[in-house]
């Protein structure tokens, strides 16, 4: 990796605990944000060209805090301003005290719904580009900015307050939730890119795992964070085998599962199972019970299909309303459980009249896995032309590209098409 690369590394990690320390102190969010951002692209400017600073962090603070202020100076009088400023602790001291955490649940505040937090979270603690965060919603990047702009002026309007709810308070249940999808698609952004070169972004991944641990820590009893934390390290302990020699993205069926971290494994399989008897179980439970099922088998042929269809089924109904994303993990399960006829019937209507998934690269590739199993070669072929050329990931698209060329001459050897699990 270049070093613009290690510095863009860097930035994605103290980004957060920047805004965390602006906020604590200053208490706009909307213009800390403004102010952390200008600060950003200040650092990925110079840094590669200066060096890091000494206290990367403490420079990121202090140039916020001069951004912020010139913003103040702009909407307050002079006077008045300065006054506040010479209260204020030095602008490059940092507290140490890392805010991330605090920062998602005021993000998640009970004054915004719960699309608009988990939207505004996934911006401010995660560092998503407003397009993967439209992405992750299946909706136009305008809508997307919209919502995450307006979220932005309701926190503001709501006099939210930096801090932690107590655990087990009604304020925090009422955020609990919100913050849990926030770090469920934190990850899931991590371990697999929707945009750009890489396959993976390690540092994105392990944060959503280090803040899905303190929200466990606080919260032990709580099912659906311990549940959480499970799927995450059940599903991260495979990344190893994820990525080929070059690069080139391994799919499930064919990854070398001794490079499975079987660490990670034990330890979400043990915080799956202190879940169990603890009442109904809810979406990241069943979530974790299926990347178990994967985990537990030690070839790709042992796989337990029809208890990961039935997982699926139920997952379908815990959830209450139509999930499209579920629709096609379900529909391959039920596939591979009993045939790929089955499995394509499930994906009829996902696309019909503008459905959620008109045009998304992920329905074409399903698709053309099954019509593959199916033997229908020719509109296997066409499906993976068309998943690649909607894809915006890289590795995605060259493995797409190979799966339809290795079509066409012939080899039609069932190379399974990862999709979220």
């Amino acid at each position: 990796m270049n070093g613009s690369g290690r510095v863009e590394d860097l930035l994605r990690t103290l980004a957060p605990q920047a805004l965390g320390a602006l906020v604590r102190r200053r208490g706009d969010f909307a213009a800390c944000e403004d102010a952390v951002q200008e600060a950003l692209l200040d650092a990925a400017e110079s840094w590669p060209a200066d060096g890091l600073p000494g206290n990367p962090l403490g420079w990121l603070i202090q140039v916020a805090t001069r951004r912020y202020i010139d913003h103040v100076r702009s909407e307050l009088a002079r006077r008045r301003r300065e006054e506040e400023v010479a209260r204020e602790p030095a602008a490059g001291a940092a507290t140490g005290q890392d805010d991330s955490l605090t920062l998602l649940f005021m993000c998640c505040h009970p004054a915004l719904t719960p699309a608009s937090a988990i939207a505004l979270c996934l911006r401010a603690v995660g560092g998503l580009t407003t397009a993967e965060i439209a992405g992750a919603y299946l909706v136009p990047e305008a809508t997307m900015a919209q919502r995450i702009s307006r979220a932005k002026q309701r926190l503001k309007a709501s006099g939210a307050s930096f801090d932690v709810p107590e655990p087990g308070t009604d304020s925090w249940e009422s955020r609990l939730g919100s913050v849990l999808r926030v770090l469920y698609l934190m990850f899931n952004e991590g371990y697999a890119v929707t945009r750009g070169p890489e396959l993976h972004r390690a540092d994105l991944a392990t944060e959503a795992i280090r803040l899905a641990r303190g929200v466990h820590r606080a919260l032990p009893a709580e099912g659906e964070a311990t549940s959480l934390l499970a799927l995450m390290l059940l599903t991260e302990a495979r990344r190893p085998a994820r990525t080929g020699p070059t690069g080139e993205l391994v799919p499930l069926a064919e990854q070398d599962r001794t490079r499975w971290d079987r660490r990670l494994i034990g330890e979400g399989a043990a915080l799956l199972a202190s879940t169990l008897g603890g009442g109904r179980p809810g979406e990241y439970r069943i979530q974790a019970a299926v990347a178990a099922l994967h985990d537990d088998a030690a070839r790709a042929e042992d796989t337990d299909w029809p208890q990961i269809a039935a997982l699926y089924s139920l997952l379908d109904r815990v959830a209450g309303t139509a999930n499209p994303v579920i629709t096609l993990n379900r529909a391959v399960a039920v596939a591979m459980s009993e045939g790929p006829a089955a499995g394509l019937a499930l994906l009829d209507g996902l696309d019909a009249d503008g459905g959620p998934l008109t045009g998304h690269h992920r329905l074409h590739a399903v698709r053309a896995h099954l019509l593959e199993r199916a033997g229908d070669v020719t509109a296997a072929v066409e499906q993976y032309r068309a998943a690649a050329a909607r894809t915006t990931s890289t590795p995605e698209q060259r493995y797409l590209i190979m799966c339809a060329a290795r079509l066409q001459h012939g080899d039609a050897g069932h190379h399974s098409w990862e999709i979220a699990q």
